[in-house]
C-alpha cells in the first residue's frame, strides 16, 4: 500500500468522527446560546416588573440584601460551573476536540 493510499484510508476512517463531533458541538453550542438568551430575557422582564412594582410602591425591594445573598453564590460557582459543564459535555466523547471547536462556533453563530 502506498503512502497516499494509507493517508486516504486514515482520513476516511477519521473524517466521519470529526464531522460528527463538530456537528454535535455546533448544535449544542447553538442550543446553549438560545436557552441562555431566553433565560436572560426572562430575568430582564422579571427585573422590569419588580422595578415597576417598586416605583408604584406596591413592593419594597432591598437590593443591597439581595446582592449580599447572591454575591457569594455567583462569585464562587462561576469557575466550578464551567469546569463541570465542560466535563459533562465531553464525557466519554472520542471526538472531544472537534466537539469543543464546534461548540464554540455554535455559541458565536448569529
Amino acid at each position: 500500500m502506498s503512502a497516499p493510499d494509507a493517508v486516504n484510508r486514515a482520513l476516511n476512517e477519521v473524517l466521519p468522527e470529526l464531522a460528527l463531533g463538530s456537528l454535535l458541538g455546533f448544535a449544542a453550542g447553538a442550543a446553549v446560546r438560545f436557552v441562555g438568551q431566553a433565560v436572560l430575557i426572562t430575568v430582564g422582564i422579571v427585573f422590569i416588573g419588580i422595578q415597576l412594582l417598586a416605583y408604584y410602591d406596591v413592593v419594597t425591594v432591598d437590593w443591597l440584601r439581595l446582592q449580599s445573598l447572591t454575591e457569594p453564590w455567583l462569585r464562587g460557582s462561576g469557575e466550578n460551573f464551567r469546569t463541570w459543564f465542560s466535563r459533562v459535555m465531553t464525557h466519554q466523547l472520542p471526538f472531544a476536540g472537534t466537539f469543543v471547536a464546534g461548540f464554540i462556533l455554535g455559541l458565536r453563530v448569529r
